[in-house]
C-alpha cells in the first residue's frame, strides 16, 4: 500500500486523528483511535445507535432502514455500514457517544455482605524474615537458606516455590542484607482434591515490604468493567473505579460478541479492548491512592463465562452452539502479565469457576458474596442484564438457569435508550390531570436518552396513570399531545427537543414498549419455570429475594413488581446487593475458606437449560403482558390496577 493510498480520518469533537487504509470500516477507524462509539449491534447495521455526520470527505455507505432520507441528505452515515474513501472529518454526535461511566450509585438498602463465618485470612501473605548470611562452615544454597529459615520462623514447609523467585533470590537476599519479604499464595483445592493446598512462594523483595500488601478484584461486565484497591493488612477497600468494557464497541451482548470473534482477528481485538480496560481501571485505581504497581500481589476476578474465555483468549464460539460448552469450567491461576495486564510478572489471576455457558463466574461469586448457600433459607437469586441469571436453593442444594432478555435493560432495542450514564433518564413521574411528565437524570444533566432503569419506572407510572393498557398500547383519545403518532405507532414524548443534550424530542414508543415486555418477560417465565422444575409450587415459597447486578441495585421494587418482572411478594423479602460479582470477588480476596467455597458453591449448582424448555415458552407466552396474562400470578398489582381504573372512571378521566 503506498503512502498516497492512506487516508486521514478526523473525528471530532475528540479531535483525534487517524491514519487507515483507503475502504477502511469508519467504526473500526474509530475504535482503533480510540473514539468511542456506541455499536449496540456489534456492526451488523440493525440498530443505528452508531450514526455519525460527515463534515468533509467521502465514504461508500451500504444503506439500511436507520437512516432516514433526510438524514442522509445532511451527511449522517452509519459507522459500521461506511468505508472511508478519501480524508474524512468525522463528528461524533451525543447519542452515538459512550461517555466516561459512572460509579456504581449503589443506594443505603444495598447490603454489604450475607455471607457468614469466614475468617480475615487472605490467599495471598507477607513473611519478613532475617537470615543469618552464609559462612565457610554454612555455605547452603540461597534458596534452602530462605526455605529453612521460614520453616523455623513461621512453620512453613513443604512449600512450592516459582522459579522467578529463585531468578531474583540472590540479589534481593544481599541487597536486602539478608532481610527481605516473601509473598506467598494459596489456591483453592482442585475439584475433588481433599484440603487445602500448601502455599507457593511467588515473591522475594529486598527489606520489609509488608505494610504495601494490596490485591485487585474485578468484576468483568458486559457493559462495564469495575474495579478495586484492596489493602490486604486492614481487609478494606481503599479504592474503586468504572470502565466501559470496551468490547461494547464491537456489540452490546454476548451473543454479538461471540459473533464478532469468528472474524479474522476478532478474537484478538476483543481480548486486546477488555484488556485496555482492565488496565485503565488499575492506572486509576493507583493514581487515586498513590501506590505502586510492584506492591499489587494478587488479582481476583469474576465476570460471565464468554467475557472470561475472550479475557484468557480462548475462542467462545461453542457457548452458542448446542450442546453449549464452554472450554472449560475452572480454571488454573495464570500469570496476569502473561495476557497483557499491567501488573509485576509475580501476580496471579483467579477466576471465579463458571457453571455452564450461560451461567458463569459473576453468578458464583454473587452466590458466594450472598451467602445463600451457608443458610437454610430457601433463596430467589436474580441477576438482571442482557442475560437473566438465576438461582434457587439454600445450604442443601442449588439450581440455576440462564434466559436471554436482549439488551433492553441496558437500553439497547429502544429508540433513545442509552446505557446508565450522565444525562440518562433515570427517575418519572407523570400528572394524570394533565398527563405531563417530570423526569429526573443521573447526574443532573439535560436528558440525553432513557437508561435501562428509567425505562421499567416509565412503564409502570404511564401503565398505572392509564396512558398505556396492559398489553402496551397508548390510549390516542387522551387528551394530550404527549401521545401521538410516530414512525413506529404511537409514541409519548418525554422530553421535548429544547430541554434535551440532543435537540431531538426524546420518546417511548409502543415498539419500546414491546420489547420491555419480552425482556421482562424472559425474566419472569425463567423463574417461574426453574421454581417448578425443583419441586416448588409457586414463588410465593421464597422467603427471600436476592437482587444482584449494577442494574440490578436501580430497581425501584414497586415499579418492577407493577410491569410484571419480578414476583409480587412482599417488599421486606427483597434484598440488594449491589454488583454480586464484584462483592464475591472482593471477599475471596479477603478469606481462604471463601475461596475454597467459590469451586465447592460451583459444584453444587445443577443447571437447566431453558431454550428447548416447553415450559419456558408457555410461561415466556402468558408474561407478554403488564403485569402478566394470568392475573393471580400479581394479586396485588391486579388489585391496585382495578382501583386505579374505577377512580379514573368517577373522575371521568
Amino acid at each position: 500500500m503506498t503512502e498516497a493510498e492512506k487516508i486521514k480520518v478526523h473525528f471530532k469533537p475528540d479531535n483525534v486523528e487517524i491514519v487507515v487504509d483507503r475502504g477502511e470500516n469508519l467504526l473500526e477507524a474509530a475504535i482503533a483511535a480510540g473514539v468511542r462509539i456506541y455499536a449496540s449491534c456489534g456492526g451488523s447495521g440493525t440498530c443505528g445507535t452508531c450514526k455519525v455526520t460527515l463534515e468533509k470527505g467521502e465514504v461508500e455507505t451500504t444503506r439500511t432502514n436507520k437512516v432516514s432520507d433526510e438524514e442522509f441528505s445532511q451527511g449522517v452515515r452509519q459507522a459500521c455500514q461506511s468505508r472511508v474513501l478519501s480524508d474524512l472529518t468525522v463528528y461524533v454526535p451525543v447519542e452515538s457517544r459512550l461517555e466516561k461511566a459512572v460509579i456504581s450509585r449503589e443506594r443505603e438498602r444495598v447490603s454489604e455482605s450475607l455471607a457468614t463465618g469466614w475468617r480475615f485470612r487472605p490467599p495471598l501473605t507477607k513473611y519478613f524474615i532475617e537470615l543469618p548470611p552464609p559462612t565457610m562452615k554454612d555455605n547452603t544454597s540461597d534458596l534452602s537458606r530462605l526455605l529453612r529459615g521460614l520453616k523455623k520462623r513461621y512453620s512453613l514447609s513443604n512449600m512450592s516455590v516459582e522459579f522467578s523467585v529463585v531468578r531474583k533470590l540472590a540479589k534481593a537476599l544481599r541487597d536486602g542484607d539478608w532481610k527481605v519479604t516473601v509473598t506467598t499464595l494459596v489456591t483453592a483445592a482442585q475439584p475433588g482434591a481433599k484440603g487445602r493446598h500448601e502455599p507457593k512462594l511467588i515473591n522475594v523483595e529486598p527489606g520489609d515490604t509488608r505494610g504495601r500488601h494490596y490485591s485487585l478484584a474485578f468484576d468483568i461486565g458486559t457493559t462495564t468493567v469495575c474495579g478495586q484497591l484492596l489493602d490486604l493488612n486492614r481487609g478494606r477497600v481503599i479504592a474503586d473505579a468504572i470502565e466501559f468494557n470496551q468490547q461494547i464497541s464491537f456489540g452490546q451482548d454476548v451473543i454479538s460478541r461471540i459473533a464478532y470473534c469468528q472474524k479474522p482477528g476478532g478474537l484478538e481485538k476483543l481480548q486486546q479492548a477488555v484488556l485496555n480496560s482492565i488496565n485503565t481501571v488499575i492506572d486509576e485505581l493507583l493514581k487515586k491512592k498513590k501506590v505502586n504497581i510492584e506492591d499489587i500481589g494478587h488479582l481476583m476476578l469474576a465476570g460471565n463465562t464468554t467475557m472470561t474465555q475472550i479475557l484468557f483468549g480462548l475462542d467462545p464460539v461453542h457457548i452458542r452452539m448446542a450442546p453449549y460448552t464452554p472450554v472449560a469450567n475452572f480454571f488454573p491461576p495464570v500469570r496476569a502479565s502473561s495476557l497483557g495486564i499491567n501488573v509485576a510478572e509475580h501476580v496471579h489471576i483467579f477466576a471465579f469457576p463458571a457453571v455452564s455457558s450461560y451461567v458463569g463466574g459473576d453468578i458464583s461469586s454473587g452466590v458466594v458474596g450472598a451467602g445463600i448457600y451457608q443458610r437454610p433459607e430457601l433463596t430467589l437469586f436474580l441477576d438482571i442484564g442482557t442475560n437473566g441469571e438465576i438461582v434457587i436453593g439454600n445450604s442443601e442444594w442449588l439450581a440455576t438457569a440462564s434466559c436471554s432478555a436482549g439488551p433492553a435493560f441496558e437500553g439497547g432495542g429502544i429508540k433513545h435508550g442509552m446505557v446508565a450514564t450522565i444525562g440518562a433518564i433515570e427517575g418519572f413521574r407523570i400528572d394524570p390531570s394533565t398527563w405531563e411528565p417530570s423526569v429526573t437524570t443521573i447526574g443532573g444533566a439535560k436528558p440525553r436518552g432513557i437508561s435501562g432503569s428509567g425505562l421499567i419506572n416509565i412503564i409502570a407510572a404511564l401503565l398505572r396513570a392509564g396512558a398505556i393498557s396492559q398489553n402496551g398500547k397508548f390510549n390516542p383519545d387522551l387528551p394530550t399531545e404527549r401521545i401521538r403518532p410516530g414512525t413506529d405507532g404511537y409514541e409519548y414524548v418525554l422530553c421535548r427537543a429544547p430541554e434535551t443534550q440532543t435537540g431531538k424530542d426524546i420518546v417511548l414508543t409502543e415498539v419500546d414498549i414491546d420489547n420491555l415486555m419480552r425482556a421482562k418477560g424472559a425474566i419472569y417465565a425463567g423463574c417461574q419455570t426453574l421454581t417448578t422444575s425443583v419441586g416448588i409450587r409457586s414463588t410465593a415459597e421464597f422467603n427471600q429475594v436476592i437482587i444482584a447486578g449494577a442494574f440490578g441495585s436501580h430497581l425501584d421494587i414497586d415499579a418492577s413488581i407493577t410491569i410484571g418482572l419480578l414476583p409480587d411478594l412482599p417488599r421486606e423479602k427483597f434484598i440488594f446487593i449491589g454488583n454480586g460479582s464484584l462483592l464475591g470477588a472482593r471477599m475471596t480476596s479477603f478469606s481462604t475458606d471463601l475461596l475454597d467455597d467459590a469451586r465447592r458453591v460451583a459444584q453444587m449448582m445443577t443447571n437447566f437449560e431453558l431454550s428447548d424448555s416447553v415450559d419456558f415458552m408457555n410461561n415466556y407466552v402468558a408474561a407478554l403482558f403488564l403485569p402478566h396474562t394470568h392475573a393471580a400470578e400479581f394479586p396485588t398489582i391486579t388489585k391496585e390496577l382495578s382501583r386505579l381504573q374505577k377512580q379514573r372512571a368517577r373522575q371521568g378521566g
